[in-house]
């Protein structure tokens, strides 16, 4: 157990403070029960260390975060840690990495139900399930799911532009305010542009080969080490996964046909289509359908993405084309916070059953879809709007 403090200790010293999202100021860290989800590499571990390093003492022996690929688990049980922990009078346990431990959903169970005034916070792959495995924690724990750096986020942090979040149905409808306040700042086509290709993981850095390197290295871990661990998928496929990744980057997004897919990858249709839902539920895709209300369990999407425009660039091995970007970009900022559906035509996509989007450059006409109520074009290469054509660069401010 000390071993364990002294590693909390060591990594409190070296956590960063200089990235503090404001995603962390929406989560009530008082829970009694909390968790914590999302991909690889968009920060949770370094979002559950800022909110200790700013809320607790140096050394205060209250307060704990260990990870579940701690060496002290291949002999202690996450029981035996919290019994420990608690008769030391403590009260804020921090579980990093709970996918990694076996029959973890019975224990946290087991933890809150006997703890009664200790918090804990897990936190793990964005594939974890609480209502699934030994224990249905979905009526005791409160959920939240975060995601990678908005453009806002990235103006905020590398380029000392601070602008405030806009809500969805402001940047529509009133995005004057947003507008004349990024112009007056910077030129947002171009940082646009770059955070396209640089912008959405905290890991940032100038040098694009270690960037996209740390990527790839994100999408490996996914394909190779959680979807064995949490869906079971077959280690033997695990090149065949990888393979449809391929497959999707070098094509544009289309409505999909599982049996090219199947024929392309060697994989059965209906394996096609369990991966699939798979490795939307992990983050490496956005799938999208017609009707969100009557989706069936196992149905095939109609629309696959990559999940964000920096994963396109990193993974493709062919030439991207921008349309395919944008279309991403809109679909990944969106769905952060709002219902995406695709629409097979009169627009691209259809949110929270209300607006309709369309998806282009800054020749991109709004007369296709002029006639549709609450209707917009998202264009790229514009810095001002007109009607109901908007720069695209402004749907990055929702978070």
């Amino acid at each position: 157990m000390d071993s364990l403090f002294l590693k909390h200790d060591r990594l409190m010293e070296i956590t960063p403070m200089k990235i503090v999202r404001k995603w962390a100021q929406t989560i009530n860290w008082d829970a009694r029960l909390l968790s914590i989800r999302g991909p690889k590499g968009v920060g949770k571990s370094t979002m559950m260390c800022q909110y200790i390093k700013r809320h607790y003492e140096y050394m205060d022996r209250q307060v704990l975060y260990v990870s579940c690929d701690d060496s002290y688990f291949s002999s202690h049980s996450l029981l035996e840690l919290a019994e420990q922990f608690y008769l030391r009078g403590g009260k804020h346990l921090f579980i990093d990495e709970i996918h990694k431990y076996d029959n973890w959903s019975r224990e946290i169970k087991e933890i809150y139900d006997f703890y009664p005034t200790l918090k804990i916070v897990i936190s793990g792959s964005c594939l974890l399930s609480l209502m699934e495995g030994d224990a249905d924690l979905s009526r005791r724990c409160i959920n939240h799911d975060i995601q990678g750096l908005s453009f806002r986020e990235f103006l905020h942090f590398y380029k000392g532009i601070e602008i405030p979040v806009y809500p969805l149905e402001e940047v529509l409808t009133n995005p004057a305010p947003l507008i004349q306040q990024m112009n007056s700042l910077g030129r947002p086509v171009a940082l646009f542009h770059e955070y396209l290709k640089y912008g959405y993981y905290p890991y940032y850095s100038e040098n694009e080969i270690d960037y996209y390197t740390a990527i790839q290295q994100v999408v490996n871990h996914t394909i190779d080490d959680e979807l064995p661990r949490i869906c079971k998928v077959d280690v033997a496929n695990t090149r065949k996964v990888k393979s449809l990744m391929t497959m999707l980057c070098a094509s544009e997004p289309f409505q999909v046909d599982i049996s090219k897919m199947s024929v392309q990858s060697g994989l059965k249709r209906d394996t096609v289509v369990a991966y699939l839902n798979y490795m939307g539920k992990a983050k490496l895709l956005q799938l999208l359908y017609c009707d969100l209300v009557n989706v069936k369990r196992l149905q095939k999407p109609d629309k696959i993405y990559i999940d964000n425009p920096n994963m396109l660039y990193a993974w493709a091995t062919t030439p991207i084309k921008i349309g395919t970007v944008r279309e991403t970009f809109v679909v990944n900022q969106l769905s952060a916070k709002h219902k995406v559906e695709f629409m097979k035509q009169n627009g691209d996509f259809f949110v929270d059953s209300k607006y309709t989007i369309e998806v282009g450059g800054e020749d991109k006409h709004f007369s296709q879809i002029a006639n549709i109520p609450n209707s917009y074009v998202l264009a790229d290469n514009i810095e001002t709007a007109i009607g109901h054509k908007l720069p695209i660069w402004t749907l990055g401010f929702l978070y």
